[in-house]
């Protein structure tokens, strides 16, 4: 699911989805609604593939009681965007159960496991929460607070925050901490970040651009970073520290020749890297007319989606 997450939403920023065939279209759709299941207490979302499948494909009743086959946060998120790039009506979409789905995921500590009951807990699961139910405007499913929390004994003393608490800042926990702040509604939140916060935050962000940007401290620049700390500091109100040329110049150098994007200059491209280096690019643009092909739509740095897309989410999954 997370492999055709980054293929679908790559072809929609690029404006290529209306150039697929339709019955592709319509294939992929129907693909990704076969994997929303429910679990055995009402909770329902989307798994993985159709790997994990010991019950009958393609019925929106089929309910599973292995461990091995559940609803996973993660693939819900990438699932629900898709859905929306392909401008479904979620029609089959089970609002209910994707609320209960959310509570059986969140422990004591505020954190969300991927399925229900078990798997590591993190910021990055917690940031998918956050998302769903922003795109569903239901929080009933999440204790906002109690995800802050954990969030803020995530942060590191240099400003960014690690995937769990104790731990290294890194660039893609660091974009998920902002993000799910962004996300979460104002009237819930009893403890928002200060403004010494933000700063810090942003100066170690900042401090990541070498000519792209690299996930923590004293490692290389590396595509996917450009994106997780450029978007997090347009999160914050920031882009304006953005060496975008030098930013831009450093994607181009990582292009195939063949294409794709890969992670560093010279090495073969894989998809999440090509999706993460445009979805960049969407945000920081190289300046002047250096190729009109990097010159893309508007991105929403929060859901990370083209804007369009992000907007069709927002009105079309929180239901009638």
């Amino acid at each position: 699911m997370t492999l055709a997450f980054y293929c679908v939403n790559g072809i929609d920023i690029l404006g290529g989805i209306e150039k697929l065939p339709e019955d592709e279209r319509k294939g992929l759709v129907e693909w990704i609604w076969d994997q929303q299941i429910s679990g055995p207490n009402g909770e329902s979302g989307f798994r993985p593939g159709p790997s994990t499948s010991f019950g009958t494909e393609g019925s929106e009743a089929y309910k599973t009681t292995n461990p091995y086959d559940q609803p996973h946060l993660i693939m819900t998120y990438t699932a629900l965007i898709m859905l929306a790039v392909f401008r479904d009506d979620m029609s089959r979409l089970n609002r209910k159960g994707l609320t209960t789905f959310l509570k059986s995921l969140q422990l004591d500590d505020g954190s969300f496991t991927p399925v229900p009951g078990w798997g590591e807990s993190d910021v990055r699961l917690l940031y998918c929460a956050f998302v769903i139910s922003k795109l569903l405007d239901d929080w009933s499913g999440v204790d906002v607070n109690k995800a802050l929390a954990f969030i803020r004994k995530c942060r590191s003393y240099e400003g960014g925050y690690g995937q769990e608490p104790h731990q290294e800042a890194l660039g893609g926990t660091t974009y998920c901490a902002v993000a799910a702040y962004a996300l979460a509604p104002p009237s819930l939140v009893s403890e928002p970040l200060t403004e010494k916060e933000k700063e810090g935050t942003i100066r170690w962000l900042a401090q990541r651009q070498i000519g792209g940007f690299q996930g923590r401290t004293g490692k290389v620049e590396d595509a996917c970073y450009c994106f997780w700390c450029g978007a997090a500091l347009d999160i914050l109100g920031r882009s304006d520290v953005v060496n975008a040329p030098a930013n831009a110049d450093f994607l181009g150098r990582c292009q195939f020749k063949y294409g794709g994007i890969a992670k560093f200059p010279n090495e073969n491209p894989d998809p999440y890297h090509t999706y993460m280096s445009l979805a960049t690019l969407a945000i920081y643009p190289p300046e002047g007319d250096e190729g009109g092909s990097w010159k893309l739509p508007e991105l929403n740095s929060v859901i990370n989606a083209k804007a369009e897309t992000a907007n069709w989410a927002l009105e079309k999954i929180k239901g009638p």
